[in-house]
């Protein structure tokens, strides 16, 4: 990854995924709501990556007893 002079990373890699209306205007409030709260200016793709950072970050302390185990686990 490099660093542009606006700050922004040039990721190599891409991934497309498909959501529904609803979770694409949660993930809006919730961006739009850093913003209005908290100050925080940020774009989808950065909202997504840190979303991930944190799944993986919990999946690695709390294995099984993790977030993601509990709710891909759940009917």
């Amino acid at each position: 990854m490099s660093t542009s002079s606006s700050g922004r990373v040039r990721h190599e890699e891409k991934l497309t995924i498909y959501l529904s209306s609803a979770e694409l205007v949660e993930i809006e409030r919730l961006r739009l709501g850093l913003r209005a709260e908290h100050g925080i200016g940020v774009d989808r793709g950065r909202l997504i990556r840190e979303a991930m950072a944190l799944v993986v970050a919990d999946f690695a302390e709390s294995g099984p007893d993790s977030d993601i185990v509990r709710r891909l686990s759940a009917p």
